[in-house]
Formats: C-alpha cells, sequence, structure tokens
C-alpha cells in the first residue's frame, strides 16, 4: 500500500535562475508552480479524458517529497500533471517552445486533446514547439510520467527497488523533478550552442546549431566575446547551412601575455561572456542569445591529470545530490550555490556527482564558483538489449546537455560494474562498456574517461579505485608506491574484493585515484544509520578523518581522491555535514585535515 505522509507543501514557484545557463534569451517563464495532480497507481489511464483528478503538486518537486506536498513513498507506475494557461500574444514568426529539465520516467504531453510530445529518459531535457496548437483564449497542458518502480532496465541511479529504502539505495524519483519553463522564441533561430577550448593554441571552437536557417533569405551570425568588461573578439559569420562552426584565436599579445588571467581554474575560475546575434539580410537582428565559455583544457600526461599545462591533485567528494524536502531536487538555486561554497570550505576542489545527472543550474554555479566535476550516469541494475539502448541514448544525451561547461572535467558512464554484473564473464558486457567507453570519446575527445568507475576496467584514462579499508596503516602499507607493490596492486590484491584490470589488460601508466574511500558515519541516531565506519563522538570523528586523510595523501601513487561523501543521504550517514547541510565538525578543521 502507498505511503502517504501529511505535510503542508513548500510555497511556489521557487527562486531558479535560466534552466539552460549556455544560452538564454529574456523572455521566458517559469512553470515551477502549483500544478492538478493525480497518482495513477496501475497506469490505468491512457489519455487526459480518463484522469480522475485528486489533488495539486507544487512543481518541480517529485511527488515523493516533503516538498512537493505529497509526499508519498509508495509505489505506483504513472502520475499525471495539469495546468491552464492563457495564451500568450505572439507576433508574426514567434514560436512557444514548452520545456522540461527532467522527467521520469517515458513522458508524454497533452495540449488539450493533442498528444503533442513524447519523451524517454528521467535525467535529460526535452522540449515541445506547442505553438500550432494554441487555439482558443487559454490551454490546458496535460503531462503522465510513467516511471514502473519494478523497472531494473533503465537508467535509476540510487532509487530504490524495494518499498522502504535500504543499503545505499534511496526513495524513488516519479516523474517531474527539473524546472519546466516556456519560451517565445523567433521561427528561424539559433537552437544549439557547443564550446570547446585549446589552451596551447589559444583557440575557442564555437558550433552553433540553427532552426529553419536556409528557409528563406540569407542569414549571419553575429559574435561578441568580452571578460572582465573587455571585448576580446567581435565577428561576423556568413550562414550556409543549419550548422555554424567556427575558431576564435586570442593573439599573442607580446611579453605581457594578458591571456594567462583569461585561465579557467578551481582557483581563478575566469569565464568568458558571449553575446550571439542572428541577422536577416537587412541586418535587423531575429534573434539574440547570451553564453558563455571558458579558456580550460585537461589532459593525461603520464599518471597525473593535467590541466592548462600543470598538474592538479584531485581532492574530490562524493556528491549524491539529495535534500531533506526536495529529494533529487534542489530547494532553490541558492542551495547549489551554498553546496558549492561549502565543498570548497571543506577543503575540496571538486565532486564527483554520484550516479545523478546534475540540474545545469548546479554545473552554472560550479563554473561560476570554481568547483571540478566529474559527471556520472545513473546506473540501470539489469543488463539486456533494452538497458544497452536507453543507456547509449540517455548517456549522449546528457553529454550533449553538459559537453560545454568548464566545471566538467571527466565522464563517468559506469560504477562498480552496475548494471553490466558478469563483467568478468560475459564478452557482451564487457563489448558494451568498451563500447559507451568509446562513444564518450567519439562525442567529446577533450576529457577523460573513466570506463567503470571502482574496479575491472578494461578501457580507461584513469584507474579508479574503491577502497574502504578502515585502517590507516593498512592503506599506507596497500598502496606504497614501490614497482613491488604496483605488480601486487594489479595482480592480488582485491580492493572492494574485486580485480581492478579485466583479464590481461595490464597496467600502462595513466593516473591511479583513490576514488571512493572513508565512509566514517558519525550521528547520534546510531541504531537508524550506517557506515562503512562509525565514530562514536566528535573527537574521534576528527580523529579518524585526519589520521585516514593523511595516510591517504602521503601515498605517491595517487593523483586525486574522492572521500566518501559530502552529505549524510538518508539512512546513509557518513556524510562530513548532515543532511541538512549542518557542519559536524568546524570547517577549518575538516579543511585543514582534506589539504594537509
Amino acid at each position: 500500500m502507498a505511503k502517504k505522509k501529511t505535510r503542508k507543501a513548500v510555497s511556489a514557484p521557487q527562486e531558479r535562475g535560466y534552466p539552460r545557463p549556455q544560452l538564454q534569451r529574456a523572455n521566458w517563464t517559469s512553470l515551477n508552480m502549483r500544478w492538478g495532480f493525480s497518482i495513477d497507481a496501475n497506469a490505468e489511464w491512457k489519455s487526459p479524458r480518463e484522469v480522475q483528478w485528486q489533488t495539486s503538486i507544487n512543481l518541480p518537486f517529485s511527488p515523493e517529497t516533503p516538498a512537493s506536498g505529497i509526499h508519498n513513498t509508495g509505489f505506483y507506475k504513472a502520475v499525471w500533471y495539469h495546468i491552464k494557461l492563457q495564451k500568450p500574444a505572439l507576433r508574426e514568426n514567434e514560436r512557444l517552445i514548452l520545456h522540461f529539465g527532467a522527467v521520469d520516467h517515458l513522458a508524454s504531453v497533452w495540449i488539450d486533446d493533442n498528444l503533442v510530445g513524447t519523451h524517454e529518459g528521467g535525467y535529460t531535457p526535452f522540449s515541445v514547439d506547442i505553438t500550432d496548437y494554441l487555439q482558443g483564449e487559454d490551454y490546458l497542458i496535460t503531462v503522465r510520467a510513467y516511471d514502473d518502480p519494478q523497472d531494473l532496465a533503465k537508467p535509476r541511479g540510487k532509487q530504490d527497488w524495494r518499498l522502504q529504502p535500504h543499503s545505499i539505495w534511496y526513495p524513488r524519483t516519479t516523474g517531474i523533478w527539473q524546472t519546466v519553463w516556456l519560451e517565445t522564441v523567433p521561427r528561424r533561430r539559433i537552437s544549439k550552442l557547443r564550446w570547446a577550448a585549446d589552451v596551447p593554441k589559444w583557440e575557442l571552437e564555437l558550433q552553433v546549431e540553427l532552426e529553419d536557417a536556409q528557409s528563406e533569405s540569407p542569414l549571419r551570425l553575429r559574435l561578441k566575446l568580452s571578460a572582465k568588461g573587455e571585448t576580446l573578439a567581435e565577428d561576423i559569420y556568413s550562414v550556409t547551412s543549419n550548422t555554424v562552426q567556427r575558431k576564435i584565436v586570442l593573439p599573442d599579445p607580446g611579453i605581457d601575455d594578458y591571456r594567462n588571467e583569461l585561465l579557467w581554474s578551481p582557483n581563478a575560475p575566469n569565464l568568458i561572456d558571449a553575446q550571439l546575434e542572428l541577422l536577416d539580410q537587412d541586418d535587423n537582428v531575429i534573434d539574440t542569445v547570451t553564453s558563455y565559455t571558458a579558456m580550460r583544457t585537461v589532459v593525461i600526461e603520464g599518471d597525473h591529470l593535467v590541466m592548462n599545462g600543470r598538474p592538479l591533485m584531485l581532492r574530490f567528494l562524493l556528491d549524491q545530490g539529495y535534500w531533506v524536502e526536495g529529494g533529487l531536487t534542489a530547494p532553490s538555486d541558492e542551495a547549489f550555490r551554498k553546496d558549492i561554497e561549502l565543498v570548497k570550505a571543506l577543503g575540496f576542489n571538486g565532486v564527483r556527482k554520484h550516479q545523478k545527472i546534475e540540474d545545469p543550474r548546479f554545473l552554472y554555479w560550479a563554473d561560476r564558483l570554481g568547483l571540478l566535476v566529474w559527471e556520472e550516469m545513473p546506473s540501470p541494475y539489469r543488463f539486456c538489449v533494452e538497458t544497452i539502448n536507453r543507456l547509449s541514448r540517455e548517456w549522449s544525451a546528457a553529454i550533449e546537455r553538459d559537453i560545454s561547461h568548464p566545471c566538467i572535467i571527466a565522464w563517468v558512464p559506469f560504477n562498480e560494474s552496475w548494471g553490466v554484473p558478469d563483467l568478468t564473464q560475459v564478452r557482451a558486457q564487457r563489448d558494451f562498456v568498451n563500447g559507451i567507453y568509446h562513444l564518450t570519446k567519439a562525442m567529446d575527445p577533450s576529457r577523460p574517461v573513466i570506463g567503470n568507475d571502482g574496479w575491472e576496467m578494461e578501457s580507461t584514462d584513469i584507474v579508479a579505485i574503491h577502497d574502504y579499508e578502515r585502517n590507516p596503516d593498512q592503506v599506507r602499507q596497500r598502496y606504497h608506491r614501490t614497482a613491488e607493490n604496483l605488480t601486487a596492486l594489479f595482480t592480488y590484491e582485491r580492493p572492494g574484493h574485486r580485480q581492478l584490470l579485466l583479464g590481461d589488460r595490464s597496467y600502462t601508466g595513466q593516473p591511479i585515484m583513490l576514488t571512493e574511500f572513508g565512509g566514517i558515519a558519525f550521528h547520534k541516531d546510531v541504531k537508524h544509520t550506517w557506515g562503512y565506519k562509525r565514530a562514536m563522538t566528535a573527537s574521534d570523528f576528527d580523529k579518524q578523518y585526519t589520521e585516514l586523510l593523511a595516510a591517504v595523501r602521503a601515498m605517491p601513487i595517487f593523483s586525486g581522491f574522492c572521500y566518501t561523501q559530502f552529505t549524510d543521504t538518508y539512512q546513509e550517514a557518513n556524510g562530513l555535514v548532515h543532511m541538512d547541510r549542518t557542519p559536524k565538525l568546524p570547517l577549518d578543521r575538516v579543511a585543514k585535515a582534506t589539504t594537509g
């Protein structure tokens, strides 16, 4: 039976920034507000006319969360939403686009009685042009989200398939959980942007995709780049197809090279602002968007990750991105900013976003404030052809959405062989993992890819090890860097009781990082929480953390580490801060132990 808790809803709309930060327009409207809502437990209703409307929900929070006003954590296969809006006054050649940040898992959208779009994938955005369906003075948007809680072949991350959260799995997220918004756009317009940087050549590469660019008179594209109030470049390009691709070179000014002040890093998150205008043949501006990019290059050189020509030691936190009131949905835009500031105050320079494709607003603030990010695909839990199709499609869409964010420095398509449990024995599963690795490299050659974070790696740019060893002396013994220990590590050592490299694959000198370790639980509720190790007092927690971090930092074999974890997450109490973001120890004390 569904579990429902009565709770007063959070007032709406919530304060959130522009949902697509690297392609912004002035004319948009947030639909994060109260919508009509119904739970369709057995997915019996097939059209809006069949729905028996029950209550209302506060978007963009999922119905499992307190912030939604529903707080139903039971099993149900489908949910329905509706809202009536007034038809806007559109000019000639203007279109009205309905955007969804993320809807888990299969979404269907109606305008009045017309089915206007569908989308599969719970972590990536989609849009529908609804202009031609606006007939009267107002219109009704209806959304159905189908999300079978027992489906293990879809990417689902940490969403539990049992009724109650257990072990490392948490409450489910059904339906809409990121911003819903409307945008008025010109018919001929800029539809996508992609940025890339090459620091050694001082080049920025821009790829622009256009909608309806060649339908009539020729167009031109005007680009202006600026930083710190100074213009860096201003160019106009002829539009000869629906794609414009150009490289902008920042010239060498001589011995006093101001270009170094443009470099992006965690300590100096310098961004380059961009304005793009689409011009008709009479030089009238028909579309304007703003964006940003950065001069930042990440490469693997030997056994180090190198940013902008300098080796970079990664000090990462595992960040699962859950909040007490909102589950996977942050309570506000400010919550993202505060999380990033808190991570940096704890002494870390990055996060591994674990089993979640995070809201673009988090990436925006990471770009602005200088936090490094590993983006990780939420895992399925069953291997079959449907799993292959779903993960390939959704992972490709996630890369396409986020590829231009300078904060992202690595892609992680698989974690601990989840979804491919027989990786050591089944060739098809290994081919799948290797295929996704190479797909990711083909889509983005500019970043390292971790083929299977934790263990059983075959194709990977970084050897990423998960090891929850509790004894700091044992950590030192296992990872002390000698030729003998390296051989031992890749032959008979089994962190997590799994081999690190598959089959006859030998270590070829990649960076080695400890990407999950620690997990020290400290919480007053000992009975209902857990961790990989427990501290009973604040001083004991301080001592254990300090000694373990000292051991890890002292190992020259590691070019980076990722501590488990940033916040407590439901029953898992091994955060450095509580789930409400209250620190368990003084921030400066943790930062000192983190950085040494």
